[in-house]
């Protein structure tokens, strides 16, 4: 049945897995914000989970894949920021660990996974109906995490999960009407409640403004980033 189901974080897509057609990860600041500004220019990027950097530098190495730098690292250098890769060559394959995004994307099993956020919200809602077929679309706002790591609602990833829902002009669970209608609430106001949220205030305070001015940018790309084979490639 060709519906919108939407649960949260790594327990939602363990939910909807196997009940959906197509899952969209949500992580505004800024995994998918990230993917997508890599992924229209050309690149790949192969999600990792953050934490092991041997590990990673393992697998990027097997992938033939550059590893990204910590978020503060040097300028220049290819990391989670957004800004970072605004000027990443075409054909770069890129290793990216990060603390949520990289984790869901990873755990979609044989499911098809999009990167959604509000800068490509209708055209991964295209690319999701397409894939989808008459099945079910599942859209996963990925959340923080506290320090003990229990979920913490983050509410970009609810509006951004409502964006994406909002275009796919699907029937709706109570859940993801409930994003959709999070996202038609906030309208013009958006950009405020992103930036003064507890995600956006961290990242602004830690000198990041710029990744917040570019998750904001609505509709600015036509870019479907589709995991295939373990990396987001261009759908």
């Amino acid at each position: 049945m060709s519906q919108v189901l939407a649960e949260w974080g790594l327990a939602g897509i363990e939910t909807l897995r196997s009940k959906v057609a197509v899952l969209v990860i949500v992580d505004v600041l800024s995994f998918s914000t990230a993917v997508d500004v890599a992924v229209s220019r050309g690149a790949t990027i192969h999600p990792f989970p953050l934490g092991d950097r041997v590990a990673a530098e393992r697998a990027a190495e097997q992938a033939g894949a550059i590893l990204a730098q910590p978020r503060r690292a040097a300028a220049g250098q290819f990391s989670l920021s957004p800004a970072s890769l605004r000027t990443i060559p075409r054909g770069t394959r890129l290793m990216l660990p990060s603390p949520n995004g990289s984790r869901l994307s990873l755990a979609g099993g044989d499911t098809p996974v999009l990167a959604g956020c509000l800068r490509n919200a209708s055209a991964v809602a295209r690319a999701a109906r397409s894939l989808a077929g008459g099945g079910a679309v599942g859209v996963i706002p990925a959340s923080e995490r506290w320090p003990d790591g229990s979920l913490r609602p983050a509410i970009e990833d609810l509006i951004g999960a409502g964006a994406i829902i909002n275009a796919l002009a699907l029937p709706c669970s109570p859940e993801a009407r409930v994003a959709r209608n999070a996202y038609r609430s906030a309208a013009d106001d958006l950009p405020r409640l992103i930036r003064t949220s507890v995600s956006g205030r961290e990242l602004e305070d830690a000198g990041f403004s710029e990744d917040v001015d570019i998750a904001l940018e609505q509709e600015a790309s036509s870019c479907a980033p589709l995991l295939i084979g373990g990396a987001y490639q261009a759908s």
